[in-house]
């Protein structure tokens, strides 16, 4: 399973600051750089750490107690767990699975479990031992999953009476983790018996393989090392005194996705409490929010329209929601204003990142959160440049091109495709990104569309994301994708799939004179198919090649 990597970059203020902008940018190397320094400067890269243990010693280290305050909340069972529960239960399994199962510094493990409070324990105890974890989404076809088995070349799995028919035999077998043998483990050992259990973890060890959407090709295995996770939790370390203890976070992403594995492993050594939810039901949501006082959501837009058009919202109290983490696509401004006027009391904090990149590489801070149009500046320890896609040549503010990252979250490589590791990683570190953006003199970073996804009709092009924003933005309209289609003239021209909220009968011909009103006569909608829902990946992505390849079917009727 070998990965080609580049040589690791830790990103360091080396130029001048004379030629530095106070928006980052520097002069000299035509990079942004991060004017965020870290909160804590990360560890030495050459000092053998796991991510649990950088998380344990940071909690350890805290002022916040532990005993009694939930880590983990089940509504669904009920259940939950605290945290120093959770440190118990991590050291009991991590002892118990190094003994019984011979597990090893870098075996792979593969995991297709749904939401559980074994989950997450499970995550920390593997990291532990130094065994890379490898989930999947439990609701994966067996040609994904025989795919992404053969990436990551599993010795063990992890899964529940549930999902377990869907997996082949492996090495070490497949372990249940809703059978009682599973759960006795968990509090079969105390802590005191583990010190001989103890794994050496270098930070440049393979952590996880996560897969990546694959809205550019097939999923593709993406190999992060313990390093890139320890990095960008440094970044965005606080001190004791700066967190609350009553926050309360509604993790809807699920645990496989880049994104709620980084929450799981930051909101831990937080000392935050978790809700987990088995699957995204919008009432539902609203009814947890309510019942448990929930503080903090990582969102999609997607949710983001929905909270702002549902009449749902009025039934239940969502006062306690504070903070919004917004990312996976674009939203616009005019969105996110009228979203403040209904929830005065939130704030929205936009992103950017993808799996490659680590989870999180730049975001809008507290004190930011009127930059509604922006995904924020760059964490610590990132830097960027924006690159001309045809020539090479490196930008400086307010010019359009596309997104390099270079830091010490950057992956590894994905795993058993050399050729496209090379393609998206350089040799100097530079990751990549394949999004269209640019920043402004002030260092904050915008997002205007997916370079492989601009529609180019005639001459021009045309960003999606633009137009889906104008779609959104009609009251009669619950979501709305744009994608390319073929034209003999144009070459391409821009084409809506629609989905109309409830009791609407808006017309394809209303919808083409309203979005024509709107913009430049190249980027007019000049196709309209209406459809139940529109298919998203569970980051909220949209699957555009989904909605691409039912049009070029030529079956113009709901999905």
């Amino acid at each position: 399973m070998a990965t080609k990597s580049v040589p690791a970059q830790e990103t360091t203020m080396t130029t001048h600051a004379i030629n530095i902008t106070k928006g980052g940018y520097c002069l000299e190397s035509k990079t942004f750089q991060s004017i965020r320094p870290p909160a804590i400067p990360p560890p030495p890269p050459h000092q053998p750490l796991s991510i649990t243990q950088f998380i344990l010693s940071l909690l350890h280290s805290s002022a916040i107690p532990t005993t009694q305050k939930n880590f983990l909340i089940m509504p669904s069972t009920r259940q939950s767990l605290t945290h120093s529960e959770a440190i118990n239960q991590i050291y009991s399994l991590s002892s118990s699975l190094k003994s019984l199962y011979n597990l090893n510094k870098n075996d792979v493990s593969f995991i297709l479990c749904p939401p559980s409070l074994h989950v997450p324990i499970l995550y920390f105890s593997l990291l532990y031992l130094g065994v890379t974890i490898s989930p999947a989404n439990p609701l994966s076809s067996n040609s994904e999953l025989t795919h992404q088995i053969q990436l990551s070349k599993p010795k063990i799995a992890f899964a529940t009476s549930q999902t377990a028919h869907k997996l082949p035999s492996f090495p070490l077998g497949t372990i249940l983790i809703d059978s009682p043998e599973f759960i006795s483990l968990l509090t079969q050992i105390s802590k005191r018996d583990t010190a001989t259990n103890h794994v050496e973890v270098s930070q440049s060890d393979m952590a996880a393989i996560l897969y990546s959407s694959g809205t550019t090709g097939r999923v593709k295995g993406v190999s992060l090392t313990h390093r890139n996770v320890i990095a960008p939790i440094a970044a965005f370390q606080k001190s004791s005194a700066d967190l609350d203890p009553h926050e309360v976070l509604l993790l809807t992403l699920p645990l496989f996705h880049v994104f709620g594995f980084f929450l799981l492993i930051n909101e831990f050594r937080r000392g935050k409490t978790l809700v987990l939810t088995e699957r995204f039901d919008f009432e539902q949501v609203l009814k947890v929010v309510e019942r448990y006082r929930v503080s903090d959501m990582p969102v999609s837009p997607t949710i983001i329209l929905t909270l702002l058009k549902s009449d749902l919202t009025n039934k239940y109290d969502l006062s306690s929601l504070r903070r919004f983490s917004c990312g996976g696509a674009p939203l616009s401004k005019e969105v996110a204003e009228k979203f403040k006027r209904k929830f005065p009391q939130a704030e929205i904090m936009q992103g950017y990142g993808l799996t490659e990149a680590g989870a999180v590489s730049s975001m809008i801070g507290p004190e930011e959160c009127n930059q509604h149009a922006s995904v924020g500046r760059l964490c610590g320890n990132m830097e960027a440049k924006i690159v001309d896609p045809l020539t090479g040549e490196a930008f400086g503010p307010g010019k359009r091109g596309e997104l390099w990252l270079r830091g010490p979250s950057i992956m590894k490589g994905y795993v058993g495709d050399e050729k496209a590791t090379a393609e998206t990683l350089d040799s100097e570190g530079w990751l990549k990104t394949g999004d269209l953006c640019f920043f402004d003199s002030e260092g904050f970073l915008y997002i205007v569309d997916r370079l492989k996804e601009l529609i180019k009709y005639k001459a021009y092009q045309v960003p999606p994301v633009e137009l889906e924003q104008l779609l959104l933005s009609d009251p009669e309209i619950a979501d709305a994708a744009v994608i390319p289609y073929p034209d003999e003239e144009a070459g391409q021209i821009p084409m809506a799939y629609v989905v109309r909220k409830p009791g609407s009968n808006i017309t394809e011909a209303q919808i083409m004179d309203s979005i024509a009103k709107q913009v430049a006569p190249y980027k007019k909608i000049r196709r309209v198919a209406f459809i139940d829902a529109i298919p998203r990946s569970p980051a909220g992505k949209i699957l555009r090649r989904e909605l691409i390849n039912h049009a070029l079917s030529g079956a113009l009727c709901k999905l």
